[in-house]
């Protein structure tokens, strides 16, 4: 009859080891002898008449060896399964003292197998204290998305040349000396802008500009500091050279537009919010308003979300069996890893595994389950977002288009991670202690900033 130890090896580090007699493993490998001899096709002999014998000189060994490792994995199995253990990856085979395995001379193995054991988590959120950084809406915020709204539906006419801050100019920027001489393998982009994002002391010189004139400009001295660095991006420069600034550009201007404002009807409000009834400015403005707070709001959270993540990973201590994961790394991997690479990926690896014991922790105790159904809602939701649309709960192609979408593995697995991590905060926000403060939208920048999980 099998038997299984267990013994201590290290922190969270156990070896088991499972003994085989000869009646384990024998009668299912004489049945399996049988079963071959019963299917196997071989000259000179009927199918089912092969004699037994022959069989296991031809098949034997593998079948010997497949039948004693299928008896070692069931007892390993059970002994875990009994015992409760819960452990990282799969076992880890070691080196055994058994004999090699004879098909013609059955007799007792030792098989030892090394296992990581997951540590016990005490996790109590409600001990977890967090601030809500909350930015207040203000008039001068109202007033610039009211301004953007009215721009952004307004009318486009062609000007015959630039008159103000307001124009439209369709350029393409060609790298150049200081003189306009074009530069070989140079940058040679198109772009659209609005005069106002050029340098205040620099626009006087746009005014009268109209189609097919051209002009030199330094970046430097053409934009100022935060226009540059987008204009530099969109070059497909270094944002962080220096040089990059003090580049010439021959600009060429191929259309001259103007945006005549939209004017404050109820076709532009309707054109702003085309699900919300809206009568008047007022009205709009509390839309905007409504709006913008919800944005804040939005970032507001995802700030606190990262103070609840950073309270669980820094202020939650987990051993590991250390030495354990890094062997598993090494060989128990898709592919085999070098000590080396093992410990330079440790760090990395046990973070990352660290947070997952926390979510399966934390998810089991709140009951957080994402259904297949609002993975598909997620899918339909895309749609929409790439269409551009609040809706389309009445297109007949919605289902089908979004069970292609689920036919993708990799979809799959990351909205389920998403709508999981998602539901997984919700319930941490209401067991945590928060407290509230108002901070303005660069400080919560900021903090956004330098933190993104």
């Amino acid at each position: 009859m099998a038997t299984v130890a267990r013994e201590n090896i290290g922190v969270l580090n156990d070896k088991i080891t499972v003994t085989l007699s000869k009646n384990d493993y024998l009668p299912a490998f004489e049945q399996s002898i049988k079963k071959y001899a019963k299917t196997a096709n071989i000259p000179g002999f009927r199918k089912g008449m092969v004699p037994a014998g022959m069989v296991k000189k031809m098949y034997g060994s593998g079948v010997f060896t497949e039948e004693v490792l299928k008896t070692v994995e069931k007892e390993l199995n059970e002994y875990m399964t009994k015992e409760k253990l819960e452990i990282f990856a799969q076992p880890l085979p070691l080196e055994n003292d058994s004999r090699q395995l004879d098909v013609n001379n059955p007799a007792d193995y030792t098989f030892a197998f090394e296992i990581g054991l997951k540590p016990a988590l005490n996790i109590d959120p409600k001990n977890i204290h967090v601030t809500r950084h909350k930015v207040e809406v203000t008039d001068e915020m109202i007033n610039e998305e009211v301004e953007r709204l009215i721009v952004r539906h307004g009318k486009m006419t062609d000007p015959e040349e630039v008159t103000g801050d307001d124009n439209v100019l369709n350029v393409t920027f060609t790298e150049s000396d200081a003189e306009g001489n074009e530069i070989e393998g140079g940058v040679n982009k198109g772009n659209s802008l609005l005069v106002k994002y050029f340098h205040e002391s620099f626009r006087p010189q746009l005014m009268g500009k109209k189609k097919d004139d051209s002009f030199v400009i330094k970046l430097s001295e053409a934009f100022a500091e935060k226009e540059r660095e987008w204009i530099v991006g969109d070059l497909g420069l270094n944002k962080d050279d220096e040089e990059a600034a003090n580049k010439y550009f021959k600009v060429n201007i191929g259309k001259v537009g103007l945006v005549e404002r939209a004017e404050m009807n109820e076709d532009f409000f309707k054109l702003a919010f085309p699900t919300r009834e809206i009568t008047d400015e007022a009205g709009l403005r509390e839309a905007v308003k409504a709006d913008i707070q919800l944005q804040w709001d939005a970032q507001s959270r995802n700030q606190l979300h990262d103070q609840i993540y950073h309270q669980l990973v820094d202020h939650t201590p987990i051993e590991f069996p250390e030495e354990f994961l890094k062997r598993w790394m090494q060989k128990g991997g898709e592919e085999e890893k070098s000590a080396e690479e093992a410990e330079k990926e440790y760090p990395s690896f046990a973070n990352s595994l660290k947070w997952t014991l926390i979510t399966t922790e934390l998810s089991t105790k709140y009951d957080v389950n994402v259904e297949m159904s609002e993975v598909k809602d997620f899918a339909k939701q895309q749609i929409m977002g790439y269409m551009g649309v609040q809706s389309l709960d009445d297109a007949p192609w919605m289902d089908s288009y979004a069970d292609s979408m689920l036919k993708d593995k990799k979809f799959i697995e990351n909205t389920y991670y998403q709508l999981q991590t998602t539901k997984l905060f919700d319930a941490l926000e209401r067991e945590v202690v928060v407290t509230e403060d108002t901070v303005s939208p660069e400080q919560l920048n900021a903090m956004q900033h330098n933190h993104q999980h």
